[in-house]
């Protein structure tokens, strides 16, 4: 017993001694006393051993899921779809960034989060194109290192749309209550508020690369993410569905207030139509938001809260790819509801889209000199150019 098997590490100077021998390859280490420098076993103690050297294809038979050596029928269509969704997203959210950046009329606060808005659904789109080309028989092949990259990039990217979106939701609350078409925040505080935004992203994101997986724990491993830890997916989808709440609340606030207010102010005869009109528009609005949101995130967080919560009766695996797709989605109605809703953006899509299409007779300096006039004479009347749904 104390022979090739035991390295026994001598812990105390003098007459009492205690070492502690580990045999290869065991997760149990025999703890080895001396007294009167005679040694003999007084117990056992439970060590944790880690699986830093292993395969990816070693966690994945932990959790029992399938990895395939070869490119079945749905692998192909996830992929491709997977593929052309990403595509979609990244033009979509290129054209917004690239409207808010040429426009002088969209350098204000909500703005420049729907711009933020518009990254974090770009870096989704980049981390999901990663993910549909390391994913089917490619998975076994990768490193941990790759996988845990793989991995981070969406739990980064799919946080930072999520609390972006609170934080259009707070912004919007602010500016609704107090009848004004922009917020006083200063441009200063808009930009603390996104560096606050990606921290808390990167740190959800990179917390299990640095710690929280289960490399050094099998049991607890998670049968979708199959390296990370059940509780970090627990905590992950509960911190999640926290903010879904509590953007519900918001625009269910705001949801009321316009409604009421809408009522109240129709009674009088100085009620403007377009005030009206704006008013209906942002009801639309608050509907689409709240339905899109609900539809693409909340199956996703409740299938990650079920295998966080080791629910053996569920049968998660067979729907993950799909959920995972429709969160992804979500990126991709983010830019047409927050930004293709807006008169004023859409306006500058097609300048930019259709550039060439300004030669054409019919865009006239006659016509457009009339199209000016009309503006400033609205102007004049008291009646903002810019008509804001959002």
């Amino acid at each position: 017993m104390m022979g090739n098997w035991w390295k026994i590490f001598q812990m105390q100077p003098l007459g009492r001694r205690v070492a502690l021998g580990l045999r290869s390859g065991s997760q149990e280490s025999w703890v080895l006393c001396w007294v009167c420098h005679r040694p003999y076993l007084c117990g056992t103690v439970k060590m944790k051993h880690c699986y830093y050297n292993e395969s990816v294809g070693f966690f994945y038979n932990n959790s029992r899921k399938e990895l395939t050596s070869y490119w079945r029928t749905k692998d192909v269509l996830v992929v491709a779809l997977g593929l052309t969704v990403s595509v979609i997203v990244l033009l979509t959210n290129l054209l917004v960034i690239s409207a808010i950046i040429i426009n002088r009329r969209f350098h204000y606060p909500i703005y420049y989060l729907l711009g933020n808005l518009a990254a974090a659904d770009l870096f989704a789109g980049i981390a999901y194109m990663f993910l549909m080309f390391h994913t089917g028989p490619r998975t076994a092949g990768l490193s941990l290192k790759t996988w845990f990259v793989r991995q981070s990039l969406l739990d980064t990217s799919l946080t930072a749309s999520v609390v972006n979106l609170l934080a259009i939701a707070v912004e919007r609350h602010q500016t609704v209550f107090t009848m004004q078409l922009h917020s006083s925040m200063s441009n200063q505080r808009v930009v603390i508020l996104i560096i606050c935004i990606w921290v808390t992203a990167l740190l959800l994101g990179l917390i299990p690369s640095y710690g929280w997986h289960c490399l050094c724990d099998l049991g607890n491993c998670s049968r979708m993410a199959p390296l990370y830890s059940r509780s970090y997916l627990t905590f992950w989808a509960l911190s999640n569905l926290v903010i879904f709440l509590i953007m519900v609340v918001v625009y269910t606030h705001i949801f009321v207030y316009v409604k009421r207010k809408m009522t109240r102010m129709s009674k009088h005869t100085s009620f403007h139509p377009r005030y009206k009109e704006t008013m209906i528009n942002l009801i639309k609005t608050v509907i689409i938001i709240l339905s899109a949101f609900v539809i693409c995130w909340t199956p996703g967080q409740v299938l990650l809260l079920l295998d966080g919560l080791a629910c053996e009766s569920c049968n998660v695996l067979a729907v993950e790819k799909y959920v995972l797709l429709l969160a992804e989605i979500n990126s991709l109605i983010n830019a047409i509801v927050y930004s293709y809703r807006d008169n004023e953006m859409r306006s500058t899509f097609r300048k930019i889209l259709c550039f060439i299409c300004y030669r054409n007779p019919k865009y006239s300096p006659a016509s457009v000199k009339s199209n000016v006039t009309k503006r400033r004479i609205l102007s004049q009347n008291g009646h903002s150019t810019m008509d804001s749904s959002l």
